[in-house]
């Protein structure tokens, strides 16, 4: 059978570690696909610059078009990052009745509804497993391993960054600040770290994810989105002396009344196993009305973890590059015709438990005012710890668990309680998930 020939655009860590593996597992590949895949093109910025891979039998360019315009190349590779270039050459590709493989999150989750349609208009594919957690294939699970459930939520560690750093607050007490300069020396966070420490990259991601697991077309923009720079030691200490480890999480919930799409801190019992997840490892839990909950755990980037997910898309367009287009999985796992803009719920509708801690004067009868204001708003109180003053304080912490809840009333006796006397500062608000 012909070779599949492949274009990369953009040698870099990814690009170079998707050649290698392609060219490092080249008889595999074949024994597998039946037929053998080829990199032959790539764009790069520096054509002298050292790479991963061999290109001694590649067609090196700065021009990224003059891949999308190569008429022998029958799969784009784009891994350049971006969503305004990259969108561009994706365009092009497709028009140019290129399939088109990419790890870019920020593409798809803003312009994936756009692209998939340009897509099917030319009976091409768009696959971006790597987009997601990198080589854990959580998309393909999701729209493939699990298609016979109906997915009620997901839950994800799914930026290795943020993740880093909670945990090094946690184990070794150390400040946020200090922990994002060590992960930033060590290359796990950029000179900018804003995508990464406020959750903005998770919300790409969970945008992707929501879209397979509900059927409904990509809304990024309803994502509501909290960071980790805020985050305190002493909330992270105080959660772990309660039975809690703090994760930064992007839930999605498919409610009878709509969907509930969010990226923030979450308190999540310590002997559950998303909350062992630590380092720069991602895991997605993921629960079926059939299976129930699966955790899916791995690397979530890399050179190689990443570049191994980037081939698994290729090789899966490999076998079916001949098959008319209705025999192919969806873009989102459901018929294009059926994919809907399913409701997304404001944040006062989310339904949680909650950790509330207030700074207090240490006076008698503030626990019993600070109780009766959850009480006018019907919030049950599963727990109450009040902290000893540190030396020299003359006000004390008091920590309030509630259970499941809605989100506007928690606000509400917030308000409330912050207009009291008594209250020394800002209430701190970090939502309990369970995950049963």
């Amino acid at each position: 059978m012909k070779a599949i020939k492949v274009g990369i655009l953009g040698l870099g860590t990814v690009g170079g570690g998707t050649a290698l593996v392609l060219q490092r597992n080249a008889s595999e590949i074949s024994r597998r696909i039946g037929r053998e895949v080829e990199v032959t093109m790539a764009s790069v910025r520096n054509l002298d610059s050292d790479r991963l891979c061999d290109c001694s039998q590649l067609t090196l360019t700065q021009d990224p078009f003059e891949v999308v315009d190569a008429a022998e190349i029958d799969i784009v590779v784009e891994l350049i990052g971006g969503d305004t270039l990259a969108k561009e050459l994706t365009l092009k590709a497709i028009a140019n009745g290129k399939h088109v493989v990419t790890a870019n999150k920020a593409l798809i989750a803003l312009h994936g509804n756009e692209l998939f349609a340009a897509a099917e208009a030319k009976d091409v594919s768009v696959s971006y497993e790597s987009a997601v957690a990198g080589g854990i294939g959580i998309i393909k699970a999701i729209r493939e391993g699990l298609a016979g459930n109906k997915i009620e939520l997901l839950a994800g560690i799914i930026n290795g960054t943020g993740n880093f750093i909670l945990t090094e607050m946690r184990d070794k007490g150390r400040s946020f600040g200090d922990v994002l300069a060590e992960a930033q020396s060590l290359g796990y966070a950029e000179a900018d770290p804003t995508f990464d420490v406020e959750g903005i990259d998770a919300a790409h991601k969970l945008t992707i994810l929501a879209a397979i697991a509900f059927g409904t077309s990509l809304q990024f923009e309803k994502v509501y989105t909290e960071g980790i720079s805020k985050l305190s030691l002493t909330d992270v200490a105080y959660a772990e002396e309660l039975g809690y480890r703090i994760k930064h999480l992007g839930i999605a919930k498919n409610n009878s009344d709509g969907l509930e799409l969010r990226v923030h801190p979450t308190l999540i019992p310590n002997k559950r196993l998303l909350a062992n997840v630590d380092g720069v490892m991602n895991a997605v839990l993921v629960k079926g009305d059939a299976v129930g909950n699966t955790l899916h755990y791995g690397a979530g980037a890399g050179a190689e973890p990443t570049a191994s997910a980037v081939v698994a898309d290729i090789l899966d367009i490999a076998r079916s590059i001949d098959a008319a287009p209705s025999c192919r999985v969806p873009h989102l796992g459901f018929q294009p015709e059926a994919i809907q803009p399913l409701h997304v719920k404001a944040p006062d509708q989310f339904e949680s438990a909650y950790y509330l801690r207030f700074d207090v004067n240490d006076v008698a009868g503030v626990m019993s005012k600070l109780s009766a204001k959850f009480a006018d708003q019907n919030i049950s109180i599963e727990a109450i710890t009040q902290k000893e003053p540190n030396l020299g304080q003359d006000f004390v912490s008091v920590i309030f668990i509630t259970q499941r809840t809605r989100e506007g009333l928690v606000d509400q006796a917030i308000k409330s309680i912050e207009s009291m006397a008594d209250v020394r500062a800002d209430a701190v608000k970090i939502r309990v998930e369970h995950f049963n």
